[in-house]
């Protein structure tokens, strides 16, 4: 019974540990997105100042 105390301990200490990564992880991929949100709308305004029109990421180059 001891054994299984010991296991189930462990058990419960890797789970916390898992989920204190899993929180920590959130929060960094949450801070990534915003950045790249706002680098991506820094482009997009930057290339409309610079054409004087609409950005259009999927659009084509010139040589097709």
């Amino acid at each position: 019974m001891q054994e299984l105390e010991e296991k189930m301990a462990h058990l419960i200490r890797t789970l916390d540990d898992l989920s204190d990564v899993v929180a920590r992880q959130e929060t960094e991929i949450s801070a990534l997105n915003r950045r790249v949100a706002m680098l991506m709308q820094r482009e997009a305004e930057r290339e409309t100042s610079e054409t004087g029109g609409i950005a259009m990421g999927d659009e084509k180059p010139p040589h097709y």
